[in-house]
């Protein structure tokens, strides 16, 4: 047999003892799906088109606070909803895959208008060394890792780094928030990437604490500049 043959049969083999399904709604994906079916992809995962819009929500909670050149986010994260299911799985479940396809998507909807044009590398948003070690893995690094595969834009995983952890965000209000991230971040090289330009991933985009924090640090390298992109937007 050729090694095409041998590939899709080991494949058709391993999809019959171990069938890949939908994250979405749990029938078995074609050969060329990956997570989700078509149909879960196009129907049940609310896309925002923000990349279309310049002043558009994701953009707009910036606003006044740190300069950016433009921002966007994919879809809509709600209670309950496909996205909330997939990150979860993604951050607590080691679905690492969700976290590549997530990116793969949002660089998709990207690289339709060239939304990324002037850009020159992506940054994700860091853990813990403590938390990362826990978890296994950096959950945005895959989602950069994707969006780099599709952008052809290099990945920097360790430019940005936390000085200091954090307690937890989820309980805390928008001035907690804020005040919990100041100085929570820094840059390990400002002299070897002046006038790039950035742009800063993260999952879920809530008070924009943890990506302004982010992008406080990026600009401290001379002349750099930052955009913003996320999967999720949360109300």
């Amino acid at each position: 047999m050729s090694g095409n043959i041998m590939k899709d049969f080991a494949l058709g083999l391993g999809s019959l003892f171990y069938p890949r399904l939908c994250e979405g709604c749990s029938k078995s994906l074609l050969a060329e799906e990956e997570v989700l079916c078509l149909n879960c992809n196009v129907f049940n995962l609310p896309r925002t088109a923000y990349h279309h819009i310049a002043e558009n929500e994701t953009y707009m909670r910036f606003a006044g606070r740190v300069p950016v050149v433009r921002a966007t986010s994919f879809a809509y994260f709600t209670a309950d909803g496909l996205l909330q299911h997939l990150l979860h799985g993604l951050k607590y479940d080691d679905k690492k895959e969700i976290g590549i396809y997530l990116g793969k998507q949002l660089g998709y909807d990207l690289q339709q208008l060239n939304w990324h044009k002037g850009i020159d590398y992506i940054v994700p948003v860091p853990l813990h060394p403590a938390k990362e070690a826990q978890r296994g893995y950096n959950q945005t690094q895959l989602i950069a890792e994707g969006m780099g595969e599709v952008l052809q834009l290099p990945v920097l995983g360790s430019l940005l780094y936390r000085t200091r952890h954090t307690d937890s965000q989820t309980q805390k209000t928008r001035e907690e928030r804020i005040s919990n991230m100041v100085g929570a971040f820094a840059v390990k090289d400002t002299t070897n990437y002046t006038g790039k330009h950035f742009l800063l991933i993260d999952d879920v985009l809530t008070t924009g604490a943890t990506l302004e924090a982010c992008a406080q640090a990026l600009l401290t390298i001379p002349h750099a500049t930052v955009s913003i992109a996320t999967v999720g937007v949360a109300n």
